[in-house]
């Protein structure tokens, strides 16, 4: 919801500025802390510079919105938060009236942004958590709109890759918690129009999802540690015959130098990786991106049979 020109300016000179109680200086101009009620029905209570709202202030609407934070010459800039009429509020950062910098904006559908912002809109790093699914893109927006590399966190699984007017688009990968990744990429398809659609509708870009490659997962088991039989004989350091004026006896060389190259990988843990290739062109529509309502729970169930 936008909030722009709705303040009414305090400027001095002949137009009723509505009723006010506070400060002055020796102009008369209103200087310090003050409250005005103005001729729209808003009211302000704040610090006052010059006649003018600088500094701290809170400024209500008749329509039910609110702002609290920092004024520069009735501007809002700096730190404030800005509560709407229908719920919704953002808490950050202002210059000039518009949102800019950082900040979080909390939806009416519980939904929220939190990242940066550049004239009023979402811009540059950012997340957005879509409450009714769980579900958080993580990455690059600009002028509000999901662009560049990014990645789409679902309960079960996450999408890396770019996006392009909050499609997908090129080469990317699902990466399931179940241990495998799924490589690919998304083509931009018109959907098909009727006769009668094709000069009044415009043409409608789908995403479909194209496999080239499935991963799986490659399992480590730590390796047991090789037991050492107990030696029956005297202790290491007391050859036999020692104390009686036997003779002595050599020294026992460790194993490890007798030991086969074979027999020495045994005792560290293999590190192959099983790799599982698919050329079979299958395609995945893309629906809903923004809901995160993609739905692979087929696909998943296939995964076994996929990575045997």
């Amino acid at each position: 919801m936008s909030d722009l020109g709705s303040e009414e300016l305090e400027e001095e000179g002949e137009k009723y500025l509505g009723e006010y109680e506070g400060e002055r200086n020796e102009a008369g101009e209103r200087h310090g802390h003050g409250k005005a009620r103005l001729p729209n029905g808003d009211t302000y209570e704040g610090k006052y510079e010059y006649g003018k709202r600088h500094g701290q202030g809170t400024y209500k609407f008749k329509s039910g919105a609110r702002y609290i934070g920092e004024y520069v010459k009735n501007k809002k800039h700096g730190r404030g938060t800005f509560i709407y009429p229908d719920g919704s509020r953002y808490e950050g950062e202002w210059a000039d009236d518009l949102r800019h910098g950082h900040g979080v904006y909390y939806y009416v559908n519980n939904d929220s942004y939190t990242g940066e912002w550049f004239a009023h809109q979402r811009h540059g790093q950012g997340t957005y958590f879509y409450a009714e699914t769980g579900s958080k893109y993580v990455g690059t927006w600009v002028n509000g709109q999901q662009k560049g590399t990014a990645e789409l966190i679902h309960l079960n699984h996450k999408y890396q890759g770019k996006f392009l007017n909050k499609n997908p688009v090129g080469p990317g990968k699902y990466v399931f918690d179940i241990g495998c990744e799924q490589h690919g990429e998304y083509r931009l398809t018109d959907v098909e129009r009727g006769e009668e659609d094709e000069e009044e509708t415009p043409v409608t870009v789908v995403p479909k999802w194209k496999v080239t490659k499935i991963t799986e997962l490659a399992l480590w088991t730590p390796p047991h540690p090789q037991e050492q039989p107990a030696a029956d004989g005297p202790s290491q350091g007391e050859a036999p015959g020692a104390e009686d004026g036997g003779e002595p006896v050599e020294e026992v060389q460790p194993l490890t130098d007798d030991m086969s190259e074979g027999e020495l990988d045994s005792v560290h843990p293999g590190e192959e990786e099983g790799d599982a290739s698919r050329e079979d062109g299958e395609e995945f529509h893309y629906d809903s991106l923004e809901q995160g309502n993609v739905n692979f729970e087929e696909e998943e169930a296939r995964q076994p049979e996929l990575l045997d």
